[in-house]
């Protein structure tokens, strides 16, 4: 649901600006935006079982390698399916449906193999990326900007800087999806050496992100809203600020306790949600 919520704002932006929306573009990216995040989890998994992260101290749900479910062996067959099926998608997106020049071509499918190369490489490798505190920097970029930005162009076929706004918006709910991820691991990662920008900086100063993170990503939806000068019924997604406040406070008092595991699927569908609110206002402009 997550990958979605991107795909989705970027969808919505574009039939809200242009009358010639191209939505086989928007289902594609869908397509492997999705399969992108079932292979960012497969190595995931293996990444962190190899590692060791993934063992009897871990909160939250078992794991697939954990739990025994599949040998490793076939989480990796898996993985090398995963990744090709995200391939096929993305070659469908850009060959078939986006009607692209060649340098238009070029750029999204660096785009591409890049975000294939991101789901891999966050856990797997010698130097995984997610062990060095980079994970909400590349969350942000491929959940925010490339999703939303990537997906209003090749749908719309039109620049328009001001959806960097709502693009921003969308990165700053996956960090705060990842960091509530981080902080419920807090103990475990830095006891296995997995240094996330949660064991990197603490969890009190993670509180503190998590809270500019929500903040950001209202103000840039708001910021958007009030540049296109968009009627007062626009500004209706402020309606479900009290559930992000909701969470935010279950956080603060949870924080020495360990934050629980059921507010990280709270804050997907969260996302989700003010995605979807935020993208049906947008058509009544």
């Amino acid at each position: 649901m997550l990958s979605l919520s991107g795909i989705l704002m970027g969808g919505f932006l574009a039939i809200a600006q242009t009358s010639d929306t191209n939505l086989w573009t928007v289902v594609f990216c869908a397509f492997t935006a999705i399969t992108l995040q079932i292979l960012s989890n497969l190595a995931n998994d293996y990444g962190d079982y190899k590692k060791g992260v993934d063992n009897a101290h871990r909160m939250g749900p078992q794991r697939t390698l954990q739990s025994g479910v599949l040998t490793e062996r076939q989480m990796r067959v898996g993985i090398a399916v995963t990744a090709a099926i995200a391939l096929v998608f993305g070659a469908l997106l850009l060959f078939v449906f986006a009607r692209l020049t060649w340098r238009e071509l070029a750029v999204f499918t660096a785009l591409g193999v890049a975000a294939v190369l991101a789901a891999l490489l966050y856990t797997l490798g010698k130097h995984p990326y997610g062990y060095r505190g980079l994970g909400d920097l590349f969350c942000f970029l491929f959940f925010g900007w490339v999703a939303v930005a990537g997906t209003f162009f090749l749908a719309a076929k039109t620049l328009d800087y001001s959806i960097m706004l709502p693009a921003t918006a969308m990165g700053c709910c996956s960090n705060a999806v990842l960091n509530i991820n981080n902080m419920r691991d807090y103990e475990n990662d830095k006891a296995s050496g997995k240094h996330s920008l949660v064991v990197i900086i603490g969890l009190k100063k993670a509180f503190v992100y998590h809270s500019l993170l929500i903040g950001m990503a209202f103000a840039s939806l708001t910021l958007f809203q009030i540049l296109k000068q968009s009627p007062g019924y626009n500004y209706a997604f402020w309606l479900l600020f009290p559930l992000f406040f909701k969470d935010l406070l279950t956080i603060k008092k949870t924080l020495k306790t360990g934050v629980p595991d059921h507010l990280l699927p709270k804050q997907v569908l969260h996302t989700f949600l003010l995605t979807v609110v935020f993208g049906v206002l947008l058509l009544f402009h």
